[in-house]
């Protein structure tokens, strides 16, 4: 039997993953389909080519557009279809055990830890910004920021009662996190890419 927690059905995290899901899915495609047309035409032109910083080829053409031997948005194509259904599934009613959110945390960490590393990689080794995997990375880290406060919130792990009121109050500032997070990027990729001076 499902462990049934105490706390309310999170319905305002659901609906944000089904909204990141489809947003992360669409990216992933279109990431994909780009991929696909460059396989079959080299010298070809991807549609979200912009200038020598702003563009999709460099990163899916590197070796880490395809960290794990297949290119990364197929990733992406089966990832984001689990936000998805767990949203679906959370505002069907459904109550989920322990061992799954832990799974499912254990998958956000996953994708938060990976979508870091190719920022790094982007900004640092690459020079160019994806716009593309731009979107993945603004639905991915709120995301992560949601799925880790709600395991903590719920006592779905062990901590104190501290750390869960902390992380239920935590929750409502999620969108300030988030838009701090994309500016700290946004800082790093200016500094080290002079985006501005570069597009204008």
């Amino acid at each position: 039997m499902p462990e049934r927690p105490s706390h309310p059905r999170p319905t305002a995290m659901a609906v944000w993953l089904i909204i990141a899901g489809v947003i992360g899915w669409w990216a992933a495609f279109s990431l994909t389909m780009e991929r696909l047309h460059l396989l079959a035409d080299p010298d070809a032109i991807a549609s979200c080519d912009f200038s020598i910083l702003v563009q999709c080829t460099a990163n899916l053409e590197s070796w880490q557009g395809s960290v794990f031997g297949f290119p990364n948005p197929i990733l992406g194509l089966t990832g984001w279809v689990a936000p998805i259904v767990v949203g679906v599934a959370i505002l069907a009613g459904a109550r989920f055990a322990r061992w799954f959110w832990w799974l499912f945390e254990l998958g956000m960490l996953f994708a938060f830890a990976f979508v870091i590393w190719l920022i790094t990689q982007s900004i640092f080794v690459l020079g160019t910004l994806c716009p593309w995997c731009m979107v993945t990375w603004i639905v991915t880290i709120p995301t992560f920021y949601v799925v880790t406060l709600h395991v903590l919130r719920a006592g779905l792990v062990p901590v104190g009662p501290r750390v869960r009121r902390g992380a239920a109050a935590l929750m409502g500032w999620v969108p300030l996190l988030a838009v701090v997070s994309y500016a700290i990027i946004a800082v790093i990729a200016q500094v080290r890419l002079d985006v501005l001076g570069n597009q204008f």
